[in-house]
C-alpha cells in the first residue's frame, strides 16, 4: 500500500510543479513559495474537516514549526539554485538529500533500513543521477565538481540538507496527530513563518497574485495531495522508502514534458538512467 501512495505521491507532486513550470515573470520566487504554503491550506482544512481533528500528542506545535522552518529554507534555497548556477546541474546534485535522510532518519526517528534495502536506495539514487548527467551532456564528477565553484549549486546543496529534517519533520507532526492534521498543522505554520519574509521582499506582487488564481489553487490543490498521500506513506514504512520511490517523478515529468509541453527527450540519453532507477524502484517495492 505504501508502495501505490509513494508513485501517487509522486506523480501530484509532478503535477504541481507542471502548473508552476512557466510562472509570471512578474512574480519572483518568493512569492510563489509563499502561494505554495498558502493555496495549500483551503485544501489540508477540507481534508481534516473530512476525517476529523484527531487527539493531539505532545510535540504536535513544536514538530509543526520545526518543518516549517526546514520547508522554509529548503525551498528558498532551491528555487534560488537555477537562477544562480547551471540549471541542469541542479536535479543531480539534489540527490544527495536522500543520504542525508537515511542518516538523520536513523539518529531522529530511529528508522533502520536493512542493508539491502539501502542498496536498493542507492540504486535508485544513483540511476536518477546517471539520467540527470547524461541528459545534460556532462561528466558524471560535474555536479560535485561546480560546488566549489557555482553558488548556484551551493545553494542546490543547502536545500538538500534542510530537505531531510523537513521529512523527519512533519512525519513527527503526523505521528502526533495524523497526515490530515500534520499537513495542516505543518503549512499553517509555514504561512505564518514566510509572509511577514514575502512582505519585505515581494509585497508589491500580493496585487497580482489574483490574475493567476487558478495557478495557485491548482498549485495548492497538488501539493495538499502530495504531502497527504506521501504523509500516510511515512507513517506505513521507513521514510528514505518512500522518497526514494518518489524519485520516478522525473520519469512522470518527462512523460508529461514530451505530452503537454512537446519537449523531446533522446532515448539513448535517459535510457541507462531510467533502468537503473526503474530496478532500485521495483526492488525498493519489495523491501517491507
Amino acid at each position: 500500500m505504501w508502495f501505490a501512495l509513494a508513485l501517487i505521491a509522486a506523480l501530484c507532486q509532478v503535477l504541481r510543479n507542471t502548473v508552476m513550470k512557466r510562472p509570471p515573470d512578474s512574480l519572483d520566487e518568493y512569492i510563489n513559495v509563499w502561494g505554495r504554503f498558502t493555496f495549500l491550506l483551503p485544501f489540508a482544512a477540507a481534508f481534516v474537516w473530512w476525517r476529523g481533528v484527531p487527539p493531539l500528542k505532545p510535540g504536535f506545535v513544536p514538530a509543526c514549526f520545526a518543518f516549517a522552518v526546514c520547508q522554509i529554507v529548503s525551498t528558498m534555497a532551491l528555487s534560488k539554485a537555477p537562477k544562480l548556477g547551471q540549471i541542469w546541474m541542479v536535479p543531480a546534485l539534489w540527490k544527495v538529500s536522500l543520504l542525508v535522510l537515511v542518516v538523520l532518519a536513523y539518529l531522529t526517528l530511529r528508522e533502520v533500513p536493512s542493508a539491502l534495502g539501502i542498496a536498493r536506495i542507492l540504486i535508485s539514487m544513483s540511476g536518477v543521477y546517471l539520467l540527470n548527467v547524461n541528459r545534460a551532456h556532462i561528466a558524471w564528477w560535474a555536479p560535485l565538481a561546480v560546488l566549489f565553484t557555482d553558488r548556484g549549486m551551493r545553494y542546490t546543496l543547502l536545500a538538500a540538507l534542510f530537505f531531510a529534517p523537513s521529512v523527519v519533520t512533519i512525519k513527527w507532526a503526523m505521528q502526533c496527530s495524523d497526515p490530515y492534521m500534520g499537513t495542516l498543522g505543518g503549512y499553517l505554520a509555514a504561512s505564518l513563518l514566510v509572509t511577514p519574509i514575502v512582505v519585505v521582499t515581494s509585497r508589491k506582487h500580493f496585487a497580482e497574485v489574483p490574475r493567476y488564481w487558478k495557478a495557485f489553487v491548482s498549485f495548492g490543490l497538488f501539493a495538499a495531495l502530495t504531502t497527504v498521500t506521501q504523509g500516510t506513506a511515512y507513517l506505513m514504512t521507513l521514510s528514505s522508502y518512500v522518497e526514494a520511490v518518489k524519485q520516478v517523478e522525473i520519469l512522470f515529468a518527462m512523460g508529461i514534458g514530451v505530452g503537454v509541453f512537446g519537449e523531446r527527450q533522446k532515448v539513448r540519453d535517459i535510457a541507462p538512467g531510467a533502468l537503473v532507477m526503474l530496478a532500485g524502484v521495483v526492488l525498493l517495492s519489495l523491501a517491507s
